[in-house]
């Protein structure tokens, strides 16, 4: 099983450097968590990432000032989210219930409200079965600079985020926590591009390769997520911190079983009291073949649930990631 905390320290901890050696190690990543996949065929998942990473963001954005998305995209899409999450039936079928025009028309009026998240967000929540965590993923494939997508296992590895809710509220708390690493990082090393999605996919690789094959980061200077050396030179011991006695995830056990397919649905507009503007940079999305040091240079990764529904979405405890 995976140790969040170990993520977790990556994340409050893990220099530049460290973070640029794990994000390498997506494409490994990816293939272990298709592997695991075991329903679903391996290459389907790297095919689809692939598409996700590299093709949808130049698509998107050679369509210049009028950016939108076209129906068969916003499918493409959710099929990816869900391959490489958890799959929700109901959510493949109102996804494609949206009309061509409206799925143009809303996602040109998202991409314009743009860096403004939470506008951008309430745009896509008028397209049927596009919740949070799916506009999430819109957004990052749209303007990677500003959003990334919103990963359990990244909110996971977040001490202060102690539940999971597929919000828009808990989406901007969430984006706050990765653009304060994004500037943490950049601080340290001026020369490498850390955007939101970056340092999203470098978060999501760390927990992956923890959880099915934590030999590889041996390679890159970290035991198992234990133990970072700090810019500094000084020695960051995970089991030194004074929650490091509380098991897993600062006292809260999380397992995200990834083979388990629901009916459930949630999702809510639940609309913070102040929007989150994010910052104009290159967009640098793509985990690009110069990033990626592996033979496995498709890419691939995907996520969990939303729905338009309007059921009032229950508060997740880490500990029942899994029944999401």
């Amino acid at each position: 099983m995976a140790s969040a905390k170990d993520t977790a320290t990556f994340f409050q901890h893990g220099t530049s450097s460290q973070f640029e050696q794990v994000l390498k190690l997506y494409p490994q990543a990816l293939k272990l968590k298709s592997e695991q996949k075991t329903n679903k065929k391996p290459e389907e998942l790297i095919k689809l990432d692939n598409w996700y990473q590299n093709e949808l963001p130049k698509k998107i954005k050679s369509r210049g000032k009028e950016a939108h998305m076209i129906h068969e995209e916003l499918v493409q899409t959710m099929k990816w989210k869900q391959i490489r999450g958890k799959f929700y039936p109901q959510l493949s079928y109102l996804v494609k219930v949206n009309t061509p025009r409206a799925v143009i028309q809303e996602t040109k009026k998202a991409f314009k409200k743009l860096p403004n998240l939470e506008q951008a967000i309430t745009a896509l929540s008028n397209l049927k079965g596009v919740g949070t965590t799916m506009a999430s993923a819109l957004l990052a494939a749209a303007c990677p600079e500003s959003a990334p997508f919103m990963a359990d296992e990244c909110l996971m590895a977040i001490p202060e985020i102690e539940g999971i809710d597929y919000t828009t509220k808990e989406y901007l708390k969430f984006v706050n926590h990765i653009k304060a690493v994004v500037d943490r990082l950049k601080r340290e090393d001026h020369k490498m591009s850390w955007s939101p999605h970056k340092v999203e996919l470098a978060i999501w690789t760390h927990y992956i390769v923890t959880k099915l094959k934590p030999e590889l980061l041996s390679s890159v200077g970290i035991e198992n997520g234990n133990s970072l050396v700090h810019s500094n030179g000084d020695l960051l011991d995970a089991t030194t911190s004074d929650e490091s006695n509380q098991g897993p995830m600062n006292g809260k056990s999380a397992v995200l079983d990834d083979d388990t397919t629901t009916s459930f649905t949630e999702d809510s507009m639940d609309k913070p009291s102040s929007p989150i503007m994010a910052n104009d940079e290159t967009n640098d999305s793509i985990v690009s073949d110069s990033t990626n040091d592996s033979n496995e240079g498709d890419l691939k990764r995907s996520h969990d649930d939303d729905s338009n529904s309007d059921e009032k979405p229950s508060k997740k405890s880490r500990g029942n990631i899994g029944k999401k």
